[in-house]
């Protein structure tokens, strides 16, 4: 028996039915037949809702402060829409979400947690960091041999799994209190905002609060910029900067992972762990 999309070109057939399987209110797509030969439109709706539902699923694994933040029944109607809205563009699972957060600070029904969307967003960094790749940490004692008048114009490699949060809101503390063993307490979402930093130079991933103008500085740092220019861009961003204290919270935190000057060879560690 030919199937009445037969000659439906391949592409169609596949946008056809990429539409039906995340809307309902889309017709069955053509040429989808049971053993009978009649259509399978209640084989169909299984199939649909085992997708909508595990997508769901994939969004409340990757996203549980959120979810217990607004609850679960709320999380699941809301992650229902996302996945309708907003498919996966990627056969890799762990891509899916990136777009979660946007989607929840511009999501009506949770306009009354204005801090949400940042908390989605540090729960996105948090997942990409875990599954960053690996490197090996710059001992603090082979930064100390640069000399001083060096400082200024090298370069530093960040580890890869570092992530910057920014937010007007105390998005590190909401976080801690509704993780698995947080203990919620009340929170001044007025009293200012806090920068996150995220990464996972170890086993776990760590998350902290970045002092005054350190977000800006290490964005800097990842965007190539010798230490003098990023300590421009952390001054102009909070004028409290202290570089100083900046390196020691890299160092500390083992998220240095090389550094160079421009046009020289970037030195690591990785002599010394061969």
């Amino acid at each position: 028996m030919k199937h009445e999309n037969a000659y439906q070109p391949l592409g169609e057939r596949q946008l056809e039915f990429a539409r039906a399987i995340l809307d309902p209110a889309c017709p069955l797509p053509r040429g989808l037949n049971g053993p009978d030969g009649e259509p399978a439109e209640r084989r169909f709706a299984v199939y649909r809702n085992n997708v909508v539902a595990g997508l769901g699923e994939a969004l409340k694994a990757a996203f549980p402060v959120t979810r217990r933040i607004v609850g679960d029944e709320f999380f699941a109607a809301m992650a229902r829409i996302h996945v309708v809205h907003e498919p996966p563009r990627s056969p890799v699972m762990l891509d899916y979400g990136v777009g979660f957060a946007d989607f929840v600070g511009a999501f009506e029904p949770a306009a009354s947690l204005p801090y949400l969307r940042d908390v989605a967003r540090l729960e996105r960094a948090w997942a990409e960091a875990y599954h960053a790749a690996e490197a090996l940490p710059l001992e603090p004692a082979a930064f100390a041999r640069i000399a001083p008048e060096h400082v200024p114009s090298i370069r530093l490699a960040l580890h890869p799994s570092a992530r910057v949060v920014r937010s007007s809101f105390p998005v590190v503390t909401i976080w801690q209190m509704n993780i698995e063993d947080g203990v919620p307490t009340i929170v001044d979402i007025d009293a200012g905002g806090e920068d996150a930093l995220i990464a996972r130079p170890r086993a776990e991933v760590e998350v902290r609060v970045l002092p005054p103008g350190m977000a800006a500085f290490i964005a800097a740092l990842a965007a190539n910029a010798q230490i003098v220019r990023a300590t421009e861009a952390a001054l102009d961003d909070d004028a409290r900067f202290d570089l100083s204290h900046a390196l020691a919270i890299l160092l500390d935190a083992r998220l240095v992972v090389g550094w160079d000057e421009l046009g020289a060879p970037l030195h690591t560690d990785a002599e010394r762990a061969a």
